[in-house]
């Protein structure tokens, strides 16, 4: 079995977001202009948003018009809407959210920036649903929230490019409560176009025993060349209450699922596939790599396929030092799976 090869990664921090929270407004939204009154998402509501849901006709972006906006930076804003907007970040991001609550950020086209798509500082009661991010550093950066109900749903990304630290299609950094949900989301790295780093990254995160932080049911697609970023990385210095399941990962970078650390953290019942890259490592690993112990943790009855650079199967592995997850011995390492788990692109814009 090779040694794992991966790198430390880091969130974004509080400071970069104080910093942030400064910038001059350009546009706003007000009340009015797409406004909808929202109200907290309860467990039960939240389930049902993505149960058995057909995700081209249920976003709202189908046909849809987009007007041309400025970037978007709201403080302290609540109930309303943002959407139908075409906006191109340049050197922000194309929306920032700063101490703000129900709001409902939905079909918008994001794109060109140097900065993220969409960040989220201290925010509650937020749905970000139905949006196409584009060549951006990452697409969703969700920052130090204590109260939940972010729910990141039915989005399309394409080719973000960093540089590292950033590189997601999603990030959880310093997130808690109950109610955060990253779902049915689909996006694609093009190799040569991008330069990305974990697509989604669960960072110091918590969910609750009762309401855990879910990553379920996303379609990602490419990744690489980045010697430490792959597919879907939970626990990453630290967390508890994670849970990834019902995930496909078609050549997602140098691995494909992690556990990095934490407590009653789950990898369930994905689908991982990787060709031979320069860059391919390992397809689930679990290792407290950045010093945050792994406890109770879980990894059953996944579907793995991984080809590591020197052309040899390298489905899992194990950290020194580290227990056996519970459902090991369920999982089908060197599946008879491959790249047509997913159609050839995976993003529709």
């Amino acid at each position: 079995m090779k040694s794992l090869n991966a790198k430390r990664r880091i969130g974004r921090g509080i400071s970069f977001a104080l910093i942030l929270g400064l910038t001059t407004v350009v546009t706003s939204c007000k009340k009015d202009d797409n406004s909808l009154a929202a109200s907290p998402t309860s467990s039960s509501s939240t389930a049902s948003l993505t149960s058995g849901v057909n995700f081209q006709t249920t976003r709202t972006t189908v046909g849809a018009v987009y007007t041309v906006s400025k970037p978007i930076n709201l403080t302290g804003a609540h109930d309303l809407t943002i959407s139908g907007k075409s906006i191109d970040g340049g050197t922000v991001p194309a929306i920032t959210l700063t101490n703000c609550y129900n709001v409902h950020i939905t079909g918008n086209m994001l794109a060109n920036s140097t900065d993220v798509g969409i960040y989220l500082y201290n925010c509650y009661n937020i749905t970000i649903d139905s949006n196409d991010i584009s060549n951006v550093a990452s697409g969703v950066d969700v920052v130090n929230t204590t109260k939940g109900n972010i729910l990141v749903i039915w989005n399309q990304f394409r080719n973000m490019n960093g540089p590292f630290p950033r590189g997601q299609f999603i990030q959880f950094n310093t997130v808690s409560g109950p109610n955060n949900l990253i779902d049915n989301n689909r996006g694609e790295n093009i190799f040569g176009s991008s330069y990305p780093e974990d697509a989604i990254n669960i960072y110091k995160s918590h969910g609750t025993a009762a309401s855990p932080l879910k990553v379920t049911n996303n379609w990602i697609k490419g990744g690489g060349p980045s010697a430490s970023g792959g597919g879907i990385m939970l626990g990453d210095n630290g967390g508890s209450y994670q849970v990834a399941s019902g995930n496909i990962l078609v050549d997602p970078g140098q691995y494909g699922m992690a556990i990095a650390g934490g407590d009653h953290i789950s990898i369930t019942n994905n689908s991982v596939y990787a060709r031979m890259q320069s860059f391919t490592n390992v397809g689930i690993y679990i290792w407290a790599q950045t010093g945050s112990k792994c406890t109770y943790a879980t990894i059953s009855g996944n579907k793995v396929n991984f080809t590591n650079a020197q052309n040899e199967q390298n489905n899992k592995w194990i950290g020194t030092g580290e227990s056996t997850p519970s459902g090991w011995a369920t999982n089908t390492w060197g599946a008879n799976i491959d790249a047509s788990l997913l159609p050839s692109s995976v993003v529709s814009f």
